[in-house]
């Protein structure tokens, strides 16, 4: 190329990212900050929602964790579909669909209906992820530019984290919990104005069709095992509860077999052959699974013992987000110097710590310990999430990029679900059995009946009681809710140890798994290039 002084000037190698593909990169960001923030607004939400809508401890786990499941159960699918018809046009969709169900969600006039909502709430979400990792693979061919973009956008959902307890609780301050659904809004109205004019567009044409039975036996095998398990820790028939949790693993055996039958699987099982990939997600999975659970345990830690109000809750957790947020953008940084295995498994035994600080919280430590504990955990998960996305993406050829990023949605958004679930109803298992064994006699019935409930229960029930009777009630609930925080906290440490050890194990980057013509899945002519 020659530059009109008559000088040559070279050409910008294909692969390498301009402004154009940075900009859109911004763009990406906003779904995967709002989704990170829907989370954690909701959890500081909780004591105002339980409070209005008066759900049972069981309403409450599936308010909180449907979304999860919904979004895990899609995901695969929707990647998929993404494939076929064009990613950037699934995230519009999305995006609208998301608003639309925003809305539901603020204005629900009972548990029920807030369920539902947050279920729909699920399937659009499971539109968006996908589209923004895949688009981010397809305009960052580079490795260390889509390591860095990859960064980037792992850093925006721990801005989301950081956001939403501010903006929530904010919110909370002045209006009811149903504001916090509503903050989804105006953000995707700003993604589908964007998007069209800086997001190319991308679609597989050997992509196949979604198919209904794999969805369906899908989302079957993971609401029936996650509701065995809550079942049983609600104290539930065990003979009644192992047989659905057995039921729901023939149906996940029956959709792997379904995937390896098919001619266009909704999910490549093949991908599972590197070893790369499957550590990865792995650590994805179950390292998110113990910080969901933790997260929630925290938050309610603030209120419910601490009895601090949602915006002061919030502010507390500021300086973990912002941990989270740096060490995900140094993570790139720190692998042009360690193996990417190496990081990773450092930072996971840098969870370590942070959770076994949890597991040693009694009341009489407080906030200051609290805090350590929570920064120290989210210094290590930075790198996690960073590194571990990158190395799925980057383990397939670039028209498989939508599988992979779903597959890497699915274990963040499933570990994220398991995690509320399964470490929420054993938490919540310890606080009943612990608050049982504690409270005095001659309580008023009700108030130690929703004491035995949880700990939100057992606050709003002494909001009329003398204050003798009121701090009878709080004290022994107090304790037994960080008894819980123990229990989940420890098991979280030992977790962290043992995905370190895998990390080192099987995280050594590899070629893709299969050979392939360039990208099938390139630009759709006409529309915005890379």
């Amino acid at each position: 190329m020659t530059s009109t002084s008559g000088r040559e000037t070279p050409a910008r190698r294909p692969d390498v990212a301009g402004a154009r593909q940075w900009t859109g990169l911004a763009i990406l960001a906003l779904p995967t900050s709002l989704l990170a923030m829907d989370v954690t607004v909701l959890y500081l939400a909780v004591p105002r929602l339980a409070a209005d809508l008066r759900p049972s401890g069981e309403q409450m786990l599936w308010i909180t964790d449907v979304y999860g499941f919904m979004i895990a159960g899609f995901l695969v699918p929707m990647g998929t579909l993404g494939d076929r018809i064009g990613r950037r046009r699934l995230l519009m969709w999305g995006a609208g669909a998301f608003g639309v169900a925003s809305v539901a969600a603020a204005y629900a006039p009972s548990a029920e209906a807030l369920i539902a909502a947050r279920a729909l709430l699920g399937i659009a979400g499971a539109t968006l992820m996908p589209s923004a990792l895949a688009l981010i693979s397809n305009m960052f061919r580079d490795a260390r530019q889509r390591g860095t973009a990859i960064g980037i956008w792992a850093a925006s959902m721990s801005g989301g984290v950081a956001l939403g307890p501010l903006v929530g609780g904010a919110l909370l301050e002045s209006f009811g919990w149903g504001a916090v659904f509503l903050i989804a809004v105006p953000v995707m109205a700003l993604l589908l104005a964007g998007g069209p004019l800086l997001l190319p567009e991308y679609r597989d044409a050997a992509a196949g069709r979604p198919d209904p039975a794999s969805v369906a036996l899908s989302l079957i095998a993971m609401l029936t095992i996650v509701y065995g398990v809550k079942l049983l820790s609600h104290g539930g028939d065990p003979i009644l509860s192992g047989g659905i949790v057995v039921a729901g693993l023939a149906a996940g055996a029956a959709f792997w077999r379904r995937q390896r039958r098919l001619a266009d699987p909704v999910l490549d099982v093949t991908l599972f052959r590197n070893r790369t990939l499957t550590g990865a997600l792995l650590v994805l999975l179950l390292g998110l699974a113990v910080i969901a659970g933790t997260y929630l345990f925290v938050t309610r830690f603030l209120q419910g013992v601490e009895g601090l109000s949602p915006l002061a809750a919030g502010l507390w957790l500021i300086p973990s987000s912002a941990a989270m947020i740096l060490t995900s953008l140094a993570a790139p940084v720190l692998v042009r110097r360690l193996p990417e295995r190496v990081v990773v498994a450092g930072s996971l035994t840098v969870s370590a710590a942070g959770f076994l600080l949890l597991a040693l919280l009694d009341q009489a430590a407080g906030l200051p310990l609290l805090i350590t504990g929570v920064v120290v955990i989210y210094v290590g998960q930075g790198p996690i999430m960073a590194l571990s996305t990158d190395l799925v993406v980057g383990s397939v050829p670039p028209e498989k990029a939508g599988s992979a990023a779903a597959m890497s949605e699915t274990s963040t958004e499933l570990g994220l679900a398991l995690g509320v679930a399964v470490l929420g109803s054993a938490g919540s298992a310890v606080y009943r059995q612990a608050v049982s064994a504690t409270l005095p006699s001659g309580l008023p019935p009700e108030a130690a009946s929703a004491a035995r409930d949880s700990i939100e229960a057992a606050v709003t029930s002494v909001a009329h009681l003398p204050p003798a009777q009121a701090q009878a009630v709080l004290a022994p609930a107090r304790e037994a809710f960080t008894t819980g925080l123990n229990l989940v906290t420890g098991i979280g440490a030992a977790a962290a140890l043992a995905l370190a050890v895998l990390a080192l194990v099987t995280l050594r980057r590899q070629p893709p798994v299969t050979e392939s013509a360039p990208a099938e899945a390139a630009e759709v002519p006409g529309t915005v290039g890379t």
